[in-house]
């Protein structure tokens, strides 16, 4: 490789004391013999493709974070450790994606400088490591949240065109570096490759808008209504989930379904509750140590009712929106107790709200008796039928027959020979795509998704006509008058162009200008050449 020439000293002490952890003046002749090898450029390489692989991580940790809330739930059922997660790998993100990205920006400039690449070994132990790191944690998403490959994929539909935009700049940028070191190193083999990667990179950046598909690419006048709210338990932002608390600050949010669990107590009481065990959100096991790890349905009414189905969340803060909470709040949150189906049928009654539920576990030998309590205390609720979304499939029959005007909710999709008409589904979003949804939505299908906490992914499903969300974050869309972003396709080609026709130019000018400064160079690199020989001939004679 050549010997550019390189920069004044502070800025090369500055450049390659963090890089190559050495201290190196500018004295050329005390630089002489550092140059940049095949095997530096290997590192460099490879440099690149760990801050590219970070990066590609770091959306996916950004994407993930709709879904969190499961994620520590389930670590809180198979640990008894509650912690939120995402702290921790937002923050590890960070340091990994920060760490080969301050490397790669100082090679740059180095490469731009005209100094030598030696990266230092305790850097590429830890490139190594960076790298072993995240391809752990690619491979624990795939084989424990296999289902956020799709998240990932329908984020592209709100990321697309931005990501490509970031991705022609980035390139373009990349072009004053990539252009030095062409002009300066002496293998042309390697000139000749470096170029035809470059090119083709940039050619199929320049042709991605033609593979982007985006629902939110669409005339104002396109845009379907803005879809209904479903409270996810209740308001478990703003207050203790399954909690008459919850129901009425999800009142306050405009919901318009209180979607929650139940289960039935040992004396065949109907009350709210996710979670097979009371562990999480009660303090049953300061309460009834001894039979903490039994199942909710084995503890009767009046012991259900000893328990504090509320300081948990203020203790354990699920969510980082209880500590804005009011004192007020704080106090209602903390007097919380299990509430029961009939209280919960009363509330949703006098909030004209409807209420869609579960009845778990679905596995219990009694399970058919369980059916059987719960419509009844549905039909002595007086509850209109119409405002009650059954979810549960089993002796779903018998719930018509007794019920004729509870409305029937299904958690699948529609099958081609169906015996009657599906009216209303409710889904993971990850489970059906923008075409599914306008098709069901054209067939007047009522299509409910679960659960949409990030705006992006509810600008996403209000693009596509989702009829209906069900959202941790009822506080958040609420306020949602918009999609985040809406574009005409005219609009979203023009910007394409412009991008595309923008940075061609610059990389043109880039090359030019590094291949002026190159040949200004040369002259002075020659006649030094030349002195440093006679005066080499002359010392040895």
């Amino acid at each position: 490789m050549a010997d550019p020439p390189g920069c004044c000293s502070t800025c090369a002490t500055c450049l390659l004391c963090p890089y190559s952890c050495q201290w190196i003046t500018a004295k050329k002749e005390k630089r002489k013999g550092l140059r940049t090898t095949k095997y530096d450029c290997s590192w460099f390489f490879f440099l690149f493709c760990v801050f590219l692989f970070t990066l590609v991580w770091l959306y996916f940790a950004i994407i993930i974070l709709n879904d969190f809330h499961n994620f520590n739930e389930f670590i809180f059922r198979e640990m008894k450790l509650w912690l939120d997660w995402s702290l921790v790998l937002l923050i590890a993100t960070a340091v990994l994606i920060s760490y080969s990205s301050v490397l790669l920006v100082l090679a740059l400039c180095l490469q731009l400088c005209g100094q030598p690449l030696k990266l230092h070994w305790v850097h590429k132990v830890l490139l190594i490591l960076t790298a072993l790191v995240v391809a752990a944690a690619f491979t624990g998403l795939g084989i424990k949240w296999a289902e956020e490959w799709k998240s990932a994929r329908i984020s592209l539909q709100a990321t697309g065109p931005f990501l490509h935009i970031g991705a022609v700049g980035g390139m373009t940028l990349l072009a004053w570096p990539l252009a030095s070191f062409i002009y300066h190193t002496r293998s042309k083999g390697l000139r000749v490759s470096l170029l035809l990667v470059y090119c083709a990179a940039m050619i199929a950046l320049y042709l991605a808008p033609l593979g982007i598909t985006s629902p939110c690419i669409m005339e104002e006048k396109q845009l379907p209504p803005k879809p209904a709210l479903v409270g996810h338990r209740g308001a478990p932002m703003l207050a203790p989930e399954n909690t008459l608390m919850s129901l009425r600050k999800a009142v306050d949010c405009d919901v318009q379904v209180f979607e929650t669990d139940v289960m039935v107590s040992a004396d065949g009481v109907p009350f709210l509750m996710h979670d097979e065990e009371l562990t999480r959100t009660t303090n049953v096991q300061a309460v009834f140590p001894e039979r903490a790890a039994l199942n909710s349905t084995a503890f009767n009414w009046t012991d259900l009712q000893q328990l504090d189905a509320g300081s948990w969340f203020l203790e354990r803060r699920p969510f980082p929106t209880v500590q804005s909470l009011s004192p007020a709040d704080r106090q209602e949150a903390a007097k919380q107790k299990i509430p029961s189906l009939g209280q919960a049928l009363e509330a949703a009654k006098q909030s004209n709200l409807s209420i869609m539920f579960d009845l778990r576990p679905e596995n219990h030998s009694d399970y058919q008796n369980f059916v059987n309590v719960t419509l009844e205390v549905i039909l002595q609720s007086g509850i209109p039928l119409q405002q009650v979304l059954w979810l549960p499939d089993g002796f779903r029959e018998d719930v018509k027959q007794q019920a004729p005007g509870v409305q029937h909710v299904y958690g699948r999709k529609r099958l081609e020979n169906e015996k009657e008409p599906i009216l209303h589904v409710n889904l993971p979003y990850q489970d059906m795509s923008s075409e599914e949804i306008r098709q069901y939505r054209q067939d007047n299908i009522s299509v409910n998704l679960y659960v949409v906490n990030q705006p992006w992914l509810f600008s996403v499903l209000w693009c596509s006509g989702v009829s209906s969300v069900t959202t941790n974050a009822c506080q958040v869309l609420k306020e949602m008058k918009h999609p985040i972003w809406l574009l005409p396709s005219s609009t979203y080609f023009m910007i394409w162009i412009v991008v595309d026709c923008f940075s061609f130019l610059i990389i043109i000018w880039a090359f030019v200008l590094m291949k002026k400064c190159s040949h200004r160079r040369q002259p002075a690199e020659s006649e030094t050449d030349v002195l440093l020989t006679k005066i080499n001939s002359l010392m040895q004679e």
